[in-house]
């Protein structure tokens, strides 16, 4: 298995589409709105993506987990925009629910995703039986007078 650049991973493309186009809506507010509700639910869904992003060139799997930790939040925080702007009836009920709905299914990706960082982290810390200390108890070593002219 070769190395997946960040643009191949399916929940980064996710991310990015969906950011992509809270982008496009937003555009056509008024500039009261643009200016409240629209610059908020950008950011935030623009924040998924960039959480992504960074954990990707993270060298640490603790910095990797928690920048993807921070994109799950930055996505609940894009849902709570939606609903705030079919609430002030600054985007129709139907493209709301679609709305959810896709961010539904990127955070089940990106759940999946965390998880599987997370076990490659597990499994980097269980030792390798080839490089682990023998399991005989250490011994204390009493040195002879032989030994004493050897040791520098």
């Amino acid at each position: 298995m070769g190395y997946e650049s960040l643009e191949d991973t399916e929940v980064f493309r996710l991310a990015e589409r969906i950011c992509d186009r809270f982008y496009v809506l937003v555009q056509a507010w008024d500039a009261f709105d643009k200016r409240t509700s629209g610059d908020q639910l950008v950011r935030a869904a623009d924040s998924i993506g960039a959480n992504i992003a960074e954990s990707y060139g993270r060298f640490g799997y603790g910095e990797q987990l928690q920048f993807l930790y921070y994109a799950r939040g930055s996505l609940y925080k894009t849902k709570y925009w939606v609903h705030r702007a079919q609430a002030r009836q600054l985007l129709p009920e139907e493209i709301c629910l679609n709305a959810i709905a896709s961010l539904e299914r990127l955070a089940v990706k990106l759940n999946a995703y965390i998880r599987y960082r997370r076990e490659q982290r597990n499994a980097s810390k269980k030792p390798n039986p080839k490089l682990s200390e023998a399991t005989e108890p250490y011994l204390p070593i009493t040195p002879t007078d032989e030994d004493d002219t050897s040791l520098f």
